[in-house]
């Protein structure tokens, strides 16, 4: 009795060798690592007015008061509007405080307003002289300072490029531990999107003409390359 043709067919595919997936080629793989040091270019501060009041209009008025002055010394400085923002606004009751708490006494004492601004410095040779004419200006609440690097692309190309080289040298190594001859890269990745590592970053001081150092930023990048590899001639 003779099968159908179709089953005779699924039979044979059953039945045959598993030949369907390709045999990877012998290949050494590594990561390749490569750092570059930049100096940053562009600066950004937290800064702005914190005002205490016994009523919550009058430290509210104070503090508007206060932070317009700040922010016309900022239009003064030639820093443009557009280059900085409201980060925080805050009106909060103060209430009395004790050690004792027999002597706590619940209730509202005073309010406190504050208005914090982000300001963008894009020449960070002038970050010390804005710091000071915020403070002149009656800023009383200073944040961090940022350091950044704006043209972060090329300075990781030229890292990718030694990225490589590293990988390069790494499968280098193992390939001549292992007696066979170094082929071409068959798969090359970036391992992540490259962070800068902000070796540049501090707390900004309150008093004026203190010193500010932008110091520098670490740019890095991994990459995966897998090398195909063949016997030594």
């Amino acid at each position: 009795m003779k099968r159908p043709f179709g089953l005779a067919v699924a039979a044979a595919l059953l039945t045959a060798p598993a030949l369907a997936q390709p045999v990877p080629p012998p290949a050494i793989s590594v990561t390749g690592e490569a750092n570059v040091s930049v100096a940053p270019d562009q600066a950004q501060i937290d800064a702005g007015v914190t005002s205490d009041a016994k009523t919550a209009r009058e430290a509210s008025d104070t503090n508007n008061a206060a932070m317009g002055k700040v922010l016309l010394a900022l239009k003064g400085a030639g820093i443009e509007e557009k280059d900085y923002q409201t980060s925080r606004l805050m009106l909060q009751p103060q209430f009395a405080t004790s050690s004792k708490p027999a002597e706590r006494t619940p209730g509202i004492v005073s309010f406190r307003a504050s208005n914090r601004v982000t300001v963008k410095i894009r020449d960070v040779t002038k970050v010390a002289s804005v710091i000071d004419v915020m403070v002149g200006a009656g800023a009383n609440d200073i944040g961090n300072i940022n350091f950044t690097v704006t043209q972060s692309s090329k300075h990781l190309d030229e890292a990718r490029e030694k990225a490589i080289a590293d990988a390069r040298r790494k499968a280098e190594i193992y390939a001549k531990a292992a007696g066979v001859t170094l082929g071409e890269p068959i798969n090359i990745s970036e391992e992540g999107a490259p962070v800068p590592l902000h070796r540049g970053k501090m707390a900004a001081p309150m008093a004026a003409g203190a010193p500010v150092v932008p110091g520098e930023e670490i740019l890095s990048v991994t990459v995966s390359v897998s090398w195909a590899i063949k016997a030594a001639q």
